[in-house]
């Protein structure tokens, strides 16, 4: 546990030490703000919960661009600086150095969302809020950020240059995030497939309502387990090459 969150600490700082990580921080609460007061506070009145569910909506999608924002450089960094021999090198296994980089990346995930709170709390000047619901939309945020960035480290891995490794990762999202749309035009089982597999339209909005499903939780958890494997497995086949 100590060398994952050594690295964890080192790649924290790394991001906390360059503009790129406060760019990305900057932008996502901009277009969150944005977003917020278009469409959530904006237009016809709506009831608190209507606005809140609206929030989380949006938040969830900044959220997963920012997730293959911050998680391009993960690996693909190393292999573009050269520096992935050094780690390569190192008595670190793989799985602690992609689960330490992929935590880094949670973390500072973790600092933007926490950064919008003040957003559901301008609810409170005219309305009320479900508290469950706050939570329970955070916790869907969250989940959701956490596949997003494991899949970005799963394509961080594939790739040598963090551009490749942003175009990648966003294929994938993009992929998981339309996977409703082919279970409409497929018949069964393979519509119940892919709509098992959507990222976003099964499973995220019943957060978004305050509702928390363990078929939800059990699907992102997942995700999350299946692309940090994936990952892991891509540095041990570049070890022995």
């Amino acid at each position: 546990m100590k060398p994952i969150l050594l690295i964890a600490r080192r790649e924290l700082a790394a991001y906390l030490r360059s503009m790129s990580g406060y760019a990305i921080m900057a932008a996502a609460l901009f277009v969150d703000g944005l977003f917020f007061n278009g469409m959530a506070l904006g237009g016809e009145a709506k009831r608190s919960s209507e606005v809140l569910a609206v929030f989380f909506q949006i938040a969830g999608g900044v959220t997963m661009i920012a997730s293959v924002l911050l998680s391009m450089r993960l690996l693909a960094e190393e292999r573009q600086a050269g520096t992935i021999t050094l780690l390569y090198s190192s008595p670190l296994r793989d799985r602690e150095i992609v689960i330490g980089k992929f935590l880094s990346a949670l973390v500072m995930l973790a600092i933007i969302t926490a950064a919008t709170v003040y957003m559901p709390a301008l609810i409170l000047v005219n309305g009320k809020i479900s508290w469950g619901q706050v939570g329970a939309g955070y916790l869907g945020v969250l989940l959701l950020g956490s596949a997003a960035l494991a899949v970005g480290t799963f394509g961080s891995s594939l790739a040598r240059s963090q551009v490749i490794a942003a175009l990648i990762s966003a294929c994938m999202v993009a992929a998981l995030v339309v996977c409703w749309m082919l279970a409409r035009v497929t018949e069964r089982p393979l519509s119940e497939i892919f709509a098992a597999l959507a990222l976003w339209n099964r499973h995220f909005p019943p957060f978004t309502e305050g509702v928390v499903h363990l078929r939800d939780l059990t699907y992102y958890v997942g995700i999350t387990y299946v692309a940090l494997f994936g990952g892991t497995r891509v540095l041990e086949a570049r070890r022995w090459r």
